[in-house]
């Protein structure tokens, strides 16, 4: 499909029609959102930071399936796909690798210790968020290492503040093509001083077939393209006194899914995958009139299986173990100056049949303050010091500023920031006898990859209902870690290579930057009496450098024009849902399985529901509905359009 006219298009649309900072809100009623992410409570114009909120209730009336599907018709947002429905997707931020991209559950690392990879195993169901945060740019000096590219922050209704409507009980059940089943259910109690709360999700096909392939060399076998993704979750809280609460939340994520290419462009890639995740949660907070102080603790257990090919015996087995403690007390001195302080400490423990078993401590404290001179000025500072049993001692400072007026906020900061290597790439292969030419291979001397990051921006409100925001920013990278085509004999300490093969060898390349703009448009608005719009329009430009022109697989993979929308209308009984994206990439062409990453594509999903009572209505959705023919991961075939219909229902 040709899109010469796309980038015009929604170009247009984008001066003549965009489309607030958080949907489901008025612009006026921005004033008065604190944000989570930043620590120390603060508006998004305070912060001096690009902030997006998107709260649940916008949440459940738009075209999505899965959590990293919703995300990537984010502005600002790239999500690297290898199948639809949640499967597995890599998330990018301002060109950031997936792995420097920073994502919390209800402020906790979620971040798996094997690979980023899997990242977008979200353990929480879209019934059970609260709401969404996405804090562009550097965060090191907040959260550590991983937080360079952006932070994503679920919220959830279990950890979330309370909320005067509490209990409900909502679902949607839709069947599709490909023996498609989706299904969503969440509930919520609140009884005096206890809640409890949980959700279910379910996405499970036989997939689209994939057709034979017969080449010159060799012939590619069709296959299903099949996924069975199921995530529960539950939690309940507490509330002693005016003082003292207690939160728990526990979540399982179980996947299994078709893997072929995922990884590996080989003809005899037939992979299949099986992942399964548990996650808990604790916190404990005592609030009192100008402070808070809070224990919190996260529990990540993960196990993976995966088979490259039934024709081959071997099956990689890994189970990872993440522990991380935190501690955080807030302080308002007076009306200007507020400060925070608090500690961290991890474990996290791999065991692997490739890998090898392993296991790190982690250790860091930070220190923040907010300091307001006058009525518009907002200045925040931040310093945290990691150690690290991989990287030694690394120090993260941040400033940020930005000056409110009536109708325009001004902000710029500056920050350092770090990311430490994961078991795959510090390990993987690294104990395989006689490994083949061409794969990827583990590096145990890596550094932490350093970066120092520069934006400056202005968010504009043209009217009560809508706002323009835009931000340049630069990123000054060294040691970034990719796998870099290497020959045998300039690979220490390895003997287990075939000799003067090259394989993909995880090294740290230094000086590379990245320059880029994010424009963005948000519009929240009624129209009339009984309808109401929400819309919004983001584009993202980026350019990447390295002084070496190294050859590497990820650093240079994520798109140059990004544009991306998301169109909510509600009239009478009718709701209408409408997300776009439009990317410009690298081509790249992997001729032993016949693929290629086109330079551009197109992609639209779209829902329509209809409440046929204030409690039950019809859902139908189409995803892909240009059946747009496209890869995000060379060899990774997405699926083309996808037709499925439904019932939706809440109970107050």
């Amino acid at each position: 499909m040709k899109h010469k006219n796309t980038p015009i298009w929604l170009c247009f649309f984008f001066i003549v029609c965009s489309c607030s900072v958080s949907w489901g809100q008025t612009l006026t009623s921005l004033d008065t959102i604190v944000v989570k992410t930043t620590r120390i409570p603060l508006t998004p114009a305070e912060t001096g930071r690009n902030i997006s909120i998107i709260d649940g209730q916008s949440l459940q009336k738009m075209a999505f399936t899965s959590l990293d599907e919703l995300l990537q018709y984010l502005p600002g947002i790239e999500v690297q796909s290898r199948n639809a429905f949640g499967a597995q997707g890599d998330i990018s931020m301002r060109g950031a690798t997936f792995s420097q991209v920073m994502v919390l559950v209800d402020g906790m690392k979620l971040n798996d210790p094997l690979t980023a990879h899997f990242n977008s195993y979200i353990p929480a169901t879209p019934a059970e968020i609260e709401r969404i945060e996405v804090l562009r740019g550097a965060a090191s000096a907040m959260y550590g290492a991983d937080a360079v590219g952006g932070v994503i922050n679920i919220i959830t209704k279990g950890l979330a503040d309370e909320r005067e409507v509490e209990n409900e009980i909502t679902g949607q059940v839709n069947y599709g093509e490909h023996r498609l089943v989706n299904a969503q259910q969440g509930f919520s109690v609140r009884k005096d001083k206890f809640y409890a709360g949980g959700g279910f999700s379910m996405n499970q096909s036989d997939g689209e077939f994939i057709a034979e392939q017969v080449l010159d060399n060799t012939t590619l076998e069709g296959y299903n393209n099949f996924f069975n993704l199921k995530t529960f979750g539950l939690s309940a809280g507490y509330r002693f006194n005016d003082n003292w609460r207690i939160q728990a939340r526990t979540a399982y994520d179980d996947r299994d899914f078709s893997a072929r290419f995922f990884y590996t462009t080989s003809p005899l890639d037939k992979s299949v995958e099986t992942a399964r995740n548990w996650w808990n949660q604790l916190r404990v907070s005592k609030t009192g009139i100008n402070n808070n102080t809070d224990f919190q603790l996260a529990y990540r257990n993960g196990t993976d299986r995966f088979v490259f090919s039934p024709d081959f015996p071997s099956t990689n087995l890994h189970t990872t173990q993440f522990w991380n403690l935190n501690v955080n007390h807030l302080q308002i001195i007076n009306g200007r100056l507020s400060l925070k302080f608090g500690g961290q400490l991890d474990r996290r423990s791999i065991e692997s049949t490739d890998r090898g078993n392993h296991d790190d401590l982690h250790y860091g404290a930070y220190a923040m303050g907010v300091l307001r001179p006058g009525k518009r000025l907002n200045l925040t500072g931040s310093l945290r010091l990691d150690y690290d049993e991989n990287y030694g001692v690394e120090f993260t400072p941040q400033l940020n500023i930005s000056y409110v007026l009536s109708n325009l906020t001004l902000r710029a900061s500056a920050g350092r920031s770090i990311r430490a290597a994961d078991y795959t790439e510090r390990y993987v292969s690294y104990n395989l006898e006689n490994l083949t030419p061409g794969r990827n291979l583990g590096n145990p001397e890596l550094e932490a990859e350093r970066a120092w990051s520069e934006e400056f921006g202005l968010d504009y409100r043209l009217t009560k209902h809508w706002q323009l925001k835009a931000t340049g920013f630069f990123r000054q990278s060294s040691n970034l870690i990719d796998y870099v085509p290497t020959n045998e004999a300039d690979i220490p300490n390895n003997q287990n290579l075939q000799k003067g093969a090259e394989y993909f060898f995880a090294t740290n390349i230094t000086d590379v930057q990245t320059r880029g703009l994010e424009v963005e448009s948000w519009m929240t608005a009624p129209l009339g009496h009984r309808a109401h719009l929400q819309w919004s329009l983001g584009y993202t430009y980026l350019n990447t450098t390295n002084k070496e022109d190294v050859i590497s697989v990820y650093i240079s993979s994520h798109a140059r024009h990004l544009l991306s929308t998301n169109l909510i209308l509600e009239t009478g009984k009718l709701e209408l849902a409408l997300n776009g994206l439009y990317k410009e990439r690298p081509a790249r062409q992997a001729a032993a399985i016949n693929a290629r990453l086109s330079p551009s594509y197109q992609l639209w999903n779209l829902r329509i529901g209809y409440n046929l009572t204030p409690v039950f209505g019809l859902n139908l959705q189409v995803h892909n509905l240009f059946d747009e023919q496209y890869q995000d991961i060379l060899g990774a075939q997405m699926p083309g359009r996808w037709l499925m219909g439904g019932v939706r229902f809440k109970l107050m």
